[in-house]
């Protein structure tokens, strides 16, 4: 099973520089300049240049809500890469279901890695 997940972005070289250079995912293709795919762990991300800032950005700031949830194999090891990196990176956080911590990208995306 895969999925395809979708973000909105109004720059798309900046989503794409932070996606591939700041948190190491791969470009996987590219349509012309609105438009283009992003190997996330094994699955798909998509990016989409839009005028308008993604609505949802201010719903998810307003609660523990995420656009993005990554499990991966060692969450401390994950962390310390991506804290070190030039990210926007949370501490752990110890939860009911596990520990987690959540990175901000530009346009403000929150991503989960557990």
């Amino acid at each position: 099973m895969s999925y395809i997940a979708q973000l909105r972005t109004t720059d798309l070289e900046q989503a794409l520089d932070f996606y591939t250079n700041t948190l190491g995912y791969k470009l996987t293709f590219r349509y012309e300049d609105f438009y283009a795919g992003i190997d996330v762990e094994g699955q798909v991300l998509h990016l989409k240049r839009v005028d308008d800032t993604d609505p949802c950005i201010e719903f998810v700031a307003q609660g523990d809500h995420f656009h993005l949830y990554i499990e991966v194999v060692d969450l401390a090891a994950r962390h310390e890469e991506l804290n070190g990196g030039g990210a926007q990176v949370s501490e752990i956080k110890a939860q009911s279901w596990g520990r987690e911590f959540v990175v901000t990208d530009p346009e403000g995306h929150r991503i989960y890695y557990a």
